[in-house]
């Protein structure tokens, strides 16, 4: 899958914290980096939960947007209901 450009620009932006000034500089932007991962990994997936579930309103079905998003019908349908981690999620009671 082609990458857009915009995660590219923000890839390059993640290089570029590690390529410039000193030892001490880059050390520090890179740790006020690592610091904020997580919780914009988190937004990151709700966002892509948002979007899924719109393309669903819309009438695509899972298979449709697996194919356009280059995933499984499984993974989509665990991304529409909010599963993270199919690992650690627990089934839903009956």
């Amino acid at each position: 899958m082609a990458e857009d450009e915009e995660v590219q620009r923000v890839l390059n932006a993640i290089d570029a914290l590690g390529e410039h000034g000193d030892a001490a500089e880059r050390a520090k932007r890179l740790t006020a980096l690592l610091d904020e991962l997580p919780g914009r990994q988190s937004r990151a997936r709700e966002l892509r939960q948002q979007a899924v579930q719109e393309l669903q309103a819309e009438g695509m079905t899972l298979r449709a947007i697996g194919d356009l998003l280059g995933i499984s019908f499984g993974r989509v349908r665990q991304i529409a209901a909010g599963v993270t981690n199919p690992r650690t999620q627990k089934p839903a009671a009956e």
